[in-house]
């Protein structure tokens, strides 16, 4: 089974390869994400801090950024890991590692408060929307962008030829990449119906979203957001 996956290239995706070939199928390692640093550090007089994924962490800590006394929320398990290997405590873990999550998780404590959202230049309007409608004054810092390599779509090409057997997105901008290389490589409507005959895994609702709003047949959706968990139910299904 060829199992594309798309994460940046670095030990992401060097993690997801291994994972794979463990679980007996043939990896496609195809990042449509790379990272772009902005120089940029969170502000530091905030009351909340809400980190967003574990690249954005490993960048302010590079630059010396410490969360000082600020209340340091992150939106999942991986994040607060990267948190806590940078030596900051995690005060807040929404119970859904999502935006909506964060917001619901706050939604009581910020009315008035200063909130620093640091995250990529991708980041979804739903956490910075809701904060400020709970009340907060909100700032958002663009710790990176994330733009789609040169030369992705090695499984772009597979689906168009028939031989995809699934496709394990982990974000709604890998979704819209992944179609954008499909138009650059002139096969869009034979990628998107090799894809269709594919086992299609994303790793939340909001990509989930992303997919149908695009066409996209999703086909699993795993409880927990994480890359395994993704993986194992797709090629479970």
């Amino acid at each position: 089974m060829n199992v594309a996956v798309f994460r940046p290239d670095d030990e992401r995706l060097a993690d997801a390869v291994a994972l794979l070939a463990d679980l007996g199928v043939e990896p496609v390692p195809d990042p449509m994400l790379a990272v772009e640093p902005t120089g940029k550090t969170p502000r530091e007089d905030a009351g909340y801090v809400v980190v967003t994924s574990k690249t954005g962490v490993e960048l302010a800590a590079a630059d010396g950024w410490t969360p000082g006394d600020a209340t340091l929320v992150a939106i999942g398990p991986a994040t607060a890991d990267a948190c806590r290997e940078a030596g900051y405590d995690v005060d807040v873990v929404p119970d859904e590692y999502t935006s909506a999550g964060l917001v619901a998780a706050l939604d009581d404590d910020v009315d008035g408060a200063r909130v620093e959202v640091a995250r990529s230049d991708h980041g979804s309007a739903v956490l910075t929307d809701g904060l400020d409608d709970a009340g907060a004054y909100v700032h958002e810092t663009v710790l990176y962008e994330l733009v789609r390599p040169a030369g992705a779509g090695e499984s772009v090409e597979l689906a168009a030829e028939g031989d995809l057997d699934a496709a394990l997105f982990t974000s709604s901008l890998t979704v819209e990449n992944w179609l954008a290389a499909a138009r650059e490589r002139g096969v869009e409507p034979e990628a998107r119906e090799g894809l269709a005959d594919a086992t299609v895994g994303v790793i939340g609702p909001p990509t989930a979203d992303t997919a149908v709003e695009h066409g996209i047949d999703v086909d699993v959706v795993p409880d927990d957001a994480g890359f395994e968990e993704l993986a194992r139910a797709a090629l479970d299904r």
